[in-house]
């Protein structure tokens, strides 16, 4: 992978599904729906106990018509209990006050801080069917706000530490590139999220922060020694170095102890206000190449990448002005989305900023707004959201538990799909029996076929009868079969003919084709179910119900390549 990535913001870089994302028709959802969309907002200090909770003209009612608009899977949320800077109250939420805020906030119900009075302006009310179940606060303050993680999917211990939220990163003692210590003023938080395995691979693990704020040195430095700490965790304790051993250099005082890694299919994905533009910021490296890079830009070992290279870092912009700036309105961009790319393939990325929408592109969600659509933004917070949709990696489906993909076995001839519609025959209902391949011309003009008659049933003893007809009159031949699957390759050099069945193949008796020579009226028959249950020692016995055997005739034919020729080839697979 190239060094320091950076990916133009809505670049589609997947083949769209579906038509849930168009901005100009105001249609602000995933293109496709197995994506997951993960979002970071400062949310100015909007989500607090103290804050009025009803429909109107502010930050309340701002903030819950863009959630419903913009639907992420997980978002992070910034600067959050603050009532000292919401103007409306004093103190930070306590984690069991702030809880209730944002049940309000998703579900609305009566407001337990304003004498039960109604909320009136909730997320659900502007879209039902979306809900963020799964809410984690963290309990590291800096005396004024909170990061908080809303998220659609279940949080669940990822890496065998019996955790599945962490506040901040543990403590680190000082190694490699980090100087020990924690996450910074306010905690790095993480949470592990367990994905539905019917959808995905792997899972995903979120990384949030909201740094020290300021323009000093000294702020920066905090900044700094954060990103270096947290990025050290990443590649030593979530990716054990590149290793199988989480924290292989004991470095990270977890307790109890990781013991395990993530999977090669879960990626960690970094957002939050890092309060810092590394555009801005010159030569100066700051917190956002530390969080992507680690000690090496363009490294291949110590990256924060699974793969030990560096992060892609979000290039979003605005779909409509095309301005990357998160906050005030000079282009300054301090929201940033960082990812594990050699697991997560980026669908789209963009800065949501409700005044550089035209009026056709406001999201449904924003109709009959107090205020108007255009100023809703502004008067959520003073920085605007950012969001990415991300494919991870799909579940392998195999089928027929074989240990290969079902598509690898189609592709590689292991399994049929005569019907084409990606699911091995085998594993489809009970089919019976599947033609495949491509029968020999004999010396004498005939095509022979192989047919069946009956059902290729377990239970029974009899009664299942496999007749190649069309063969040439008075030729010995059988019929044979096996259990690994088919085949076809040229049966021998020049001949029309195919072998069709992979080995190892059993044998049955030989017989006479009977009819007249030189015509194309022989016969070889056997019932197959009777044969099988005189040989039970035979190739692929005892039967059980799903099995599969793969059945073709051998004839002799002297004047043809290779004095033999072959039918075609039938796929039973034995019902119950």
């Amino acid at each position: 992978m190239p060094p320091a990535r950076s990916v133009a913001a809505l670049a589609l870089l997947l083949a769209p599904a579906s038509a849930q994302w168009n901005p100009p028709l105001g249609q602000w959802g995933k293109v496709d729906a197995r994506d997951v969309r993960v979002m970071s907002w400062n949310v100015q200090d909007a989500l607090c106990s103290s804050n009025d909770k009803v429909e109107g003209s502010n930050n309340w009612t701002a903030c819950a018509r863009t959630l419903a608009a913009l639907r992420p899977d997980v978002v992070f949320l910034s600067e959050c209990g603050d009532n000292s800077g919401n103007g409306t109250g004093s103190g930070v939420d306590s984690v069991a006050n702030l809880t209730l805020v944002l049940d309000d906030f998703l579900h609305g119900g009566t407001d337990s801080f304003h004498g039960n009075a109604s909320v009136t302006a909730w997320v659900q009310k502007y879209a039902p069917s979306y809900d963020l179940p799964y809410v984690y606060i963290s309990s590291s303050s800096d005396g004024f706000n909170r990061n908080v993680v809303l998220s659609r999917f279940p949080l669940a211990d990822r890496n065998g530490d019996g955790k599945s939220a962490l506040a901040d990163i543990p403590s680190v003692t000082a190694s490699a590139w980090s100087p020990g210590g924690n996450g910074g003023i306010r905690g790095f938080l993480f949470v592990e999220l367990d994905l539905p395995a019917a959808s995905y691979a792997g899972d995903l693990v979120l990384g949030g922060a909201h740094l020290k704020a300021g323009s000093n040195s000294s702020d920066h430095t905090q900044r700094v020694t954060a990103a270096q700490n947290v990025s050290y965790v990443v590649r030593y304790w979530w990716n054990g170095n590149g290793g199988a051993t989480p924290d292989p250099l004991a470095r990270i005082a977890d307790s109890p102890a990781a013991t395990s890694v993530l999977p090669a299919t879960t990626p960690v994905v970094l957002v939050g206000d890092w309060n810092e533009d590394e555009q801005q910021n010159g030569a100066t490296r700051g917190p956002v190449d530390w969080l992507s890079q680690a000690q090496v830009s363009g490294g291949v070992a110590d990256g924060t990448d699974r793969d030990g290279s560096d992060m892609t870092i979000d290039a979003a912009v605005n779909y409509f002005s095309g301005n990357r700036q998160t906050i005030g309105t000079s282009g300054t961009k301090f929201d940033y989305l960082a990812w594990q790319d050699s697991i997560a393939t980026l669908r789209l990325a963009s800065v949501f900023d409700s005044a550089a929408n035209p009026a056709a592109a406001q999201p449904p969600e924003f109709s009959g707004v107090s205020g108007g659509a255009t100023g809703l933004t502004a008067r959520a917070s003073d920085h605007r959201p950012v969001f990415a949709d991300f494919a991870l990696p799909a579940p392998i489906i195999d089928c027929n538990g074989n240990g290969v993909s079902d598509a690898s076995d189609i592709a590689s001839g292991m399994s049929l799909d005569t019907n084409g519609n990606t699911i091995p025959d085998e594993c489809e209902p009970c089919t019976s029996v599947i033609a495949y391949c491509t029968a020999g011309t004999t010396s004498s003009g005939c095509v022979p076929a192989l047919a069946s008659l009956g059902t290729p049933s377990v239970a029974a003893t009899f009664g299942f009868t496999l007749h190649a007809s069309g063969v040439e009159g008075q030729k010995s031949g059988l019929l044979f079969y096996g259990t690994s699957g088919p085949k076809a390759s040229v049966w021998a050099p020049g001949s029309a003919s195919f072998l069709c069945v992979k080995s190892p193949t059993q044998r049955t008796a030989s017989q006479t084709s009977g009819g007249v020579s030189g015509a194309c009226d022989g016969v070889l028959t056997l019932d197959a179910r009777a044969w099988l249950a005189a040989h039970p020692t035979a190739l692929g016995m005892p039967l059980v119900a799903g099995e599969i055997q793969n059945w073709q005739a051998w004839f002799r034919d002297p004047l043809a390549a290779g004095t033999t020729n072959l039918t075609n080839a039938l796929q039973i697979r034995y019902c119950p």
